[in-house]
């Protein structure tokens, strides 16, 4: 089936081509109308050419299996304050940092 509208279309196209090569006039209305064709004509053409959409599957969202129960884990942390050593080892200050069990 879209190999029909696909040639349909190229004839339609070719068609035009052949009908336009007539002198040109000084008629706007006859312009207007041949560029709205052409637009027509080529959005008939784009959307013959247009490959289908493709579709993705559902996405599956599952549930732990039945039994299974994961408690919850809890940490101790606290803050502590720790050294700061500068490029010889020597302390230069103190900074807290969070500790955690």
């Amino acid at each position: 089936m879209r190999k029909i509208a696909k040639t349909l279309a190229a004839l339609v196209m070719a068609a035009a081509a052949l009908a336009s090569a007539t002198p040109a006039s000084a008629d706007a209305g006859a312009a207007i109308a041949a560029g709205i064709g052409g637009f027509a004509l080529g959005a008939i053409a784009g959307g013959v050419v247009r490959p289908p959409p493709v579709y993705y599957p559902a996405p599956v969202y599952d549930y732990p299996p039945a039994g299974y129960y994961a408690a919850p884990v809890y940490q101790r942390c606290w803050g502590e304050r720790r050294p700061v050593f500068d490029e010889y080892g020597e302390v230069i200050g103190y900074r807290r940092q969070r500790v955690c069990e």
